[in-house]
């Protein structure tokens, strides 16, 4: 879970870099067009994932004990 955890960091702050480079410095379209396309599925994909990580108190126990099974 670390690792993921490490990884959806990653991605989201590239998917952000990314993002607001094409929105400050205005490049070609073709590149803006790749930039959206490729980057924000990428930042709500591991925002997603980090906000999944985070365990709520009640929950926190449970995790613990029984392997993640998916939903």
């Amino acid at each position: 879970m670390n690792k993921m955890k490490i990884a959806s960091y990653i991605i989201f702050a590239v998917s952000l870099l990314a993002i607001l480079y094409a929105l400050i410095f205005n490049p070609a379209d073709w590149i803006v067009f790749a930039i959206a396309i490729v980057c924000i599925p990428f930042l709500i994909l591991s925002f997603g994932l980090l906000t999944m990580s985070k365990p709520i108190k009640d929950e926190e126990e449970e995790r613990r004990e029984e392997p993640f099974t998916g939903y």
